[in-house]
């Protein structure tokens, strides 16, 4: 008989919907080692928990997430707050002894991502397991394209760029949320979505960025305060307020194999919904991936013959392909959904072993300390800003 994890989630709207759906779906698809059960959630209001639980499938719900963190029958901990909680949250349940799943990015600084990775440290020695979500990671052509760099097929890398682009609030009626306060976010393109395509980029390649030069923009500085929240761009009122983090984020890097990186992160780009663009160059071939065609990886060949050669498009919906092999017949493309079911099954797979799951905590701050550097850059007129390894 397969044992069980209890799952706690604390946070039920954008993110909380997401990370539920997968609890459930994983265990119908993957064999899992361990059968999640959705245990309980948490939110600060009693009626609204309440109904996101019955609507997304918990058992329980709690107001306050320390009695999620005390509960006996809550082994795994997962985080989808705003980013100014998640230190104080991932930290009192690794030392409660409960695993922790923490959505991205992981902390709002850097001191606080060190200190998130010291507790996760102290957790391990124990067998207290934690991951970061930088679920772009279990998008599988996002595999295949690791893959194939892991297999030499691309050579020596030379330039890596990448772009996330979306145009959620490139209206100035749209309304604040607390996307658009520092305090909350830490961030504003930059961390969002910027920590994403920051991350993807050292997973395909395998390496890291050693230092960046970076400009921030903010094109919209007041907004109307929401009037009603509930989806993403929310309805605003007639009170404003003041947008404290950025709405764009450029900058050039290089990685420690030597490559040239360019990334852009802006919520501003106009008919861009959830572009996430990322191309690699190497001296034998190259690689072009965009979310938009979530199903496609384009791959380039530099050993092909002149008269042939060409941008090869590869549909990864083949059974071996990364997690594909549990879902639908090939050619039946999957979704954005299904890479949170992914990460599920990896975290939940590296529990039952005994195994550290990736990304780990301590990736979580080696992105933490990009961000802070391309911010450091920026306020420094793009100087050039070496990045710890």
């Amino acid at each position: 008989m397969t044992s069980t994890l209890g799952v706690g989630l604390i946070g039920y709207a954008f993110m909380g919907a997401a990370h539920s759906q997968a609890w459930r779906t994983a265990p119908h698809f993957f064999d899992l080692p361990l059968r999640p059960e959705l245990t309980v959630l948490a939110g600060r209001d009693a009626a609204r928990v309440a109904d996101a639980a019955e609507r997304l499938g918990w058992s329980g719900t709690e107001t306050d997430w320390r009695r999620v963190v005390e509960r006996p029958d809550v082994d795994l901990v997962d985080v989808c707050t705003p980013g100014d909680t998640h230190a104080e949250i991932a930290i009192a349940a690794l030392d409660a002894g409960k695993h922790v799943l923490c959505e991205k990015p992981l902390a709002n600084t850097v001191a606080e991502a060190e200190a998130m990775a010291e507790a996760a440290a102290r957790a391990a020695r124990r067998g207290v397991r934690s991951m970061v979500g930088f679920t772009y990671r279990r998008v599988p052509a996002i595999g295949l394209a690791r893959q194939l760099v892991a297999e030499g097929r691309v050579g020596q890398i030379r330039h890596v760029r990448a772009q996330y682009l979306q145009d959620w609030i490139a209206d100035p009626a749209a309304p604040m949320s607390w996307r658009l306060e520092k305090d909350k976010a830490g961030s504003g393109a930059l961390g969002d979505i910027g920590a994403h395509v920051v991350d993807l980029t050292q997973y395909i390649t395998g390496e890291r960025l050693t230092g960046v030069s970076a400009l921030l923009e903010t094109f919209v500085k007041e907004r109307p305060l929401p009037a009603e929240t509930g989806r993403l761009s929310g309805v605003g009122s007639s009170e404003t307020g003041t947008v404290t983090v950025d709405d764009a984020a450029l900058f050039t890097g290089r990685f420690s194999g030597g490559a040239l990186a360019s990334f852009e992160a802006t919520r501003f780009a106009l008919g861009r919904k959830n572009a996430i663009r990322i191309e690699v160059n190497g001296s034998a071939g190259s690689l072009a991936f965009d979310f938009e065609d979530m199903n496609v990886l384009e791959f380039y060949d530099g050993s092909e013959p002149a008269a042939i050669a060409g941008f090869r498009r590869i549909l990864v919906t083949e059974p071996e392909h990364p997690y594909v092999g549990a879902w639908w017949p090939a050619g039946h493309g999957l979704g954005y959904e299904h890479g949170f079911t992914h990460q599920v099954v990896d975290l939940v797979t590296a529990i039952a072993k005994g195994e550290d799951p990736a990304p780990s905590f301590a990736d979580g701050l080696q992105v933490q300390r990009v961000l802070h550097a391309v911010e450091r850059s920026a306020a420094a007129n793009s100087t050039w800003t070496e990045i710890p390894a």
